[in-house]
Formats: structure tokens, sequence, C-alpha cells
């Protein structure tokens, strides 16, 4: 063979074994770059927004961190110390707060930016075992601290009737317990704090935007829900000028692995509500029964629940085999992004056979046409929710029916088939046909076991399958139930 021919063909050869190459590496999922994540371990994330365009999610036990991306984080404290840069000499500076608290340690605070420019920190503190608890604030010029104690401002437990000045003796079955603040603005620039977790139930206070102070010093404020130990805690409040509500997420359930954590909405036209769920319920009915503790049957009955733990079961011929599900996601804050339009969702989770190990994750957050909020199936990696066409939704799903349940173990997914005909059909439940419909530029109606969804199709990354696939995500109304759905195949 003459030696041109043989170079010719050995080029040819070596071009063959790169494109085999490639093809090899994309069939095994080679995670793109814009799709990695770095993630931090803080529990009961608030989200802020910095003088330097970056969000900062502050949480449990003085844990802080910073992301430019809303995927990759870094912590700027990782953990309760007793010199840090967020609060220095921790323990000397707020001995008031770890005295009355019996505690060493702080639990969910939020932080917000005063009319004068300074980062507040609300802060609190709780014995853990009862109610005896306590919020306070603190000042900084810059949202990474050092922030500076200003003091306690409201109290929880045994003797805080004194110590707040009100009339009435604390009760623990109706008064709140003083954590867990979430303090936000509405329109006309009023602030209000939302709190309370578990014992009495979740409060309003309207608060002084100059100070940080409540304005009324007298009272607990109004109740919203709760009561007689309900488990429901870590409140957070969003407006959407779209809609004109305010929606108010809460936390039913335990927040250990197996607690059922699961996260729930309502939503009303004024701060400091009434606040209603899907289901037309007023949330001041929400309560346990007299003498009861830990209701979650009385508990389950009530909010759209949004997320609880699941896992998107793995299929023959996918990556990810030996995939694990979400447990007990919640204690959540939200955010609304104007440089891109996107409303978010910001929890920690935990996961199975990983104990009580969490993490921090992020998703996209739409409004349905009825105006109520609904979550992608996966976590965020810089999706927009894009127009999508017909031709491009039928194919298998994994379904996730999230239920009303405050469930302890995952709900795993199950497959359905979304037809080229609208129609769709189950193999392992035949009621759980129905049909489905594109509405609009993405927006979705499905009909699945007689309820109807409403929400949109979203394209996304499978971080288990290392694919996009086509998702959805859905809420009825009627029953306060989300579904969500992930396509099998690969979107080309």
């Amino acid at each position: 063979m003459p030696r041109r021919i043989r170079l010719i063909a050995l080029c040819c050869l070596l071009a063959l074994l790169a494109a085999s190459c490639g093809q090899k590496e994309k069939l095994q999922g080679e995670t793109p770059v814009e799709h990695t994540f770095a993630d931090v371990s803080l529990h009961d994330p608030s989200v802020v927004r910095g003088e330097d365009g970056n969000y900062y999610i502050f949480g449990s036990h003085l844990a802080v961190a910073r992301t430019g991306d809303l995927m990759n984080w870094a912590y700027i404290n990782d953990k309760m110390k007793a010199h840090s840069s967020v609060i220095p000499d921790v323990y000397t500076a707020m001995a008031d707060a770890f005295a009355w608290s019996q505690s060493d340690t702080f639990w969910a605070p939020d932080v917000v930016r005063l009319q004068n420019g300074k980062y507040c920190m609300y802060y609190c503190n709780c014995k853990g075992d009862e109610p005896q608890s306590c919020i306070g604030i603190a000042y900084a010029d810059s949202v990474e601290g050092p922030y500076e104690n200003q003091g306690l401002f409201l109290y929880s437990g045994a003797g805080a009737d004194e110590r707040n000045g009100f009339d009435s003796i604390y009760q623990p079955t109706r008064d709140p317990n003083a954590v867990d603040p979430c303090v936000f603005y509405d329109p006309d620039g009023r602030l209000w704090m939302i709190y309370g977790s578990y014992s009495g139930g979740i409060f309003a206070k309207e608060m002084d935007p100059a100070t940080g102070l409540p304005l009324d010093m007298t009272d607990y404020g109004t109740k919203l829900l709760g009561g007689n130990h309900l488990r429901i805690e870590a409140p957070y409040v969003i407006y959407n000028p779209d809609t004109g509500y305010y929606y108010l997420f809460l936390s039913f359930g335990g927040l250990d692995s197996d607690g059922g954590y699961n996260v729930r909405v309502v939503r009303s036209e004024n701060p400091d509500g009434p606040y209603y769920d899907s289901m037309g319920q007023e949330m001041t009915s929400c309560k346990g029964p007299s003498g009861s503790y830990f209701s979650d049957a009385t508990a389950a009955n009530y909010g759209v629940k949004l997320m609880g733990g699941y896992r998107f079961c793995w299929q023959e011929g996918e990556l990810g085999e030996n995939r694990k599900g979400y447990l007990s996601p919640g204690h959540n804050s939200c955010l609304y992004d104007e440089e891109s339009g996107k409303y978010f969702m910001i929890h920690h989770t935990r996961f199975e056979a990983r104990g009580e190990e969490h993490e921090v994750r992020v998703r996209q957050m739409f409004f349905n046409a009825d105006g109520w909020p609904v979550l992608a199936p996966y976590r965020y990696t810089g999706e927009t929710a894009d127009a999508v066409t017909a031709e491009e939704i039928p194919g298998t799903y994994k379904l996730i029916q999230h239920g009303r349940d405050i469930n302890a173990e995952a709900h795993l997914s199950v497959n359905i088939t979304l037809g080229k005909d609208g129609k769709i059909a189950c193999q392992e439940d035949a009621d759980l046909s129905g049909e489905w419909k594109l509405t609009g530029d993405s927006q979705a109606e499905l009909t699945i076991g007689g309820k109807t969804y409403t929400g949109l199709f979203l394209v996304q990354w499978d971080e288990d399958g290392q694919k996009d696939v086509m998702t959805f995500t859905a809420l009825d109304g009627k029953s306060g139930t989300c579904v969500w759905g992930s396509g099998l195949k690969a979107m080309e």
C-alpha cells in the first residue's frame, strides 16, 4: 500500500476512534460545565441579597454561605463558633440570649436591610425541649458582618410575661414559641415579621422599618394558624405583585430524616392574614385538638402540599442506578431575582441512606394559572421556562404524587405515558389514566386519576440520569396536592 494511502487510512481510523470516545463519554453522561455544584450543609436557609449582588443564606448554628449563581456555594462561616467574622465574641456579646434560652447555639435567623441601609439580623435561641425562646436583633454595615448586638425584644416560655411586660401569663398551647422569624416589606414599605414554631402557632407583627423593632410591644401580634403543639414551623412569606397575594410557606411534620418534613403554602391578600389554602380553608382553624401533641393527622388536612420526601426511581438503561431519594425537605426561604425575572425556593433536605446529613437545594418556582406556586422537580441549573412544542412532550414519564400525607418515607415514582393523542395511561395503576394538554407556550393541564392539575412543562437537567429531560410540575387546587413528572428519554 502506498505510503500516502496508509497515512490517509490512519487519519481516518484516528478520527473514528476519537468520535467513538466522544460518543462513549456522552453515553456515560459527562456533566456539562454549567451543571456543576458546590453544596453546603446549612440548616434552615434564609436568603438575602448582598450589596455585592450575590445571594447569602443564613442558617441555624450561625452558618452563612454565599453564591453568585444559586448552584455553587461558599461558606462565610460553617458552624457555631465563639469567634467568627459574622458575630465576634458571640457568647459574650449575646450572653442574655443564651442565658434566657438555656442554650449554647442559635436557631433559624433572618436578615433584612433596614431603611437606614444597615443589615439587621433577627436571631433566635431556644432550649429545644420546651419553648423557652427569644428573638433579638443585631446590626451590620455589610451583609457578611460583623453584626453588633442590639438586644432581645421578644420572649417565650416560663416568665416570658414578665420579660415582655404582657398582662397575660405565657401559655404554650396558645402563645408562640419565639423562634423562626421571617421579616419582609410589603409594597407600601411597611415591615412585617412572621414567626413561631409548634407550640401556640404562627404569629405576625408589624415592625418599624427604621429600627427593626416591633411597632407594638404589648403583645405577641396576630395569630395566623396553629396551636396545641401542632407540628408546623418555619414560616416564610413572599409577595407576588402579579397575583396580588402574599404566600406563606410552612414546614409540616418533623425535621429529622424520618420526621416527614414537607413544604406547604397558603395565601392572603394581606401580610397579617387571614390566610387560606386552595381548598378555601381559613388557616386559623388549623390547630391541634385540645390536649393533643403533634397531631399530624390534623395538620395534614390543611395547606397546599408542594413537596415532601420522594425518589425518581431508576429505570433500565439509565445512569444513576444507586440513586438516593430526598427525605424531609423543608424550612425554606424564597426570592424573586429581578434581573432574570425568576422565582426561587431555597430549602434544606435530607436523603435516603445518609442519616441526618443535610444539604441546601435551590429550585425554580413558578405560578400556575390559578395563582398558586409550583416547584421544579429538579434542582436549578440555569434553566428557563422557554416555549415547548406538543411534539416534544409525548413519552414515558416518572410520576411523583406528593399527596397530602406527612410522609416519613419517600414517595416513589410510577411510570405513566403521555400519548401523542393527548391521553395518559399507566400500566401499573389503571386509575392513573387521564389526559394532558399544552395550553400555552409551556403551560400544562393534566387530568390524572380524576384530578385536574395545572402547571407547566419545563426542560431540566436530571442530575442522577445525567441528561436533559422534559419535566412537568402541576397543582390541583381542589385537593391541595401536587404532581411532578420526569421524562425517561433524553432531550435532543
